[in-house]
């Protein structure tokens, strides 16, 4: 199914190759997993999460072009029972999730090269919905360092790289 995308530069979708190299990477931790889809641009990848058996996904977006492509390709592929949308500032969403039994995996693609994913993680480190078998994973820019990850209490357990761009797999350090 195609997917509506934000017009502009806001958003920077990850390639379809990118993207199913990644679902081939997590494909046996995705049904009936609790998916966070944060910086969610065009709702793609808790959308694929979604269309591979998650059984819920939680996407948070706050710019307003990218929330209605999110509501259309909900709507599109019939998700909407079983997703929440955040139209809000990701730091004011992640205070007010709720997820009792704890997210299973979180994916991020934060704007690149402003060190956003380490206010990300230093906030998710002490919430709840955080478990220690939680996996974090974090698309970012080749640039970015992660040298700080065990000083929040993180381990790095995987990093794929790519040619633009590389994704980090996370958990709780224990």
């Amino acid at each position: 199914m195609l997917l509506e995308t934000p017009e502009g530069l806001e958003t920077r979708p990850t390639s379809d190759r990118i993207k199913e190299t990644l679902f081939n990477m997590i494909g046996f931790d995705i049904p009936d997993c609790y998916f966070l889809d944060l910086f969610s641009g065009s709702g793609q990848m808790g959308i694929e999460a979604l269309s591979r058996g998650a059984a819920e996904a939680v996407f948070v977006e706050k710019d307003k072009k990218a929330l209605g492509c999110i509501n259309k390709n909900l709507a599109k592929a019939k998700f909407e029972d079983c997703s929440k949308v955040f139209n809000e500032d990701v730091f004011s969403a992640l205070s007010r999730i709720k997820c009792p039994d704890g997210f299973d995996i979180v994916f991020m693609d934060p704007p690149y090269n402003k060190l956003i994913e380490k206010q990300v993680l230093e906030f998710l480190s002490n919430k709840d919905y955080i478990l220690d078998n939680t996996l974090i994973i974090v698309e970012a820019s080749l640039e970015t360092s992660f040298d700080y990850i065990s000083d929040l209490g993180y381990t790095i357990t995987k990093e794929k790289v790519y040619k633009t761009n590389k994704h980090i797999f996370l958990k709780k350090a224990l």
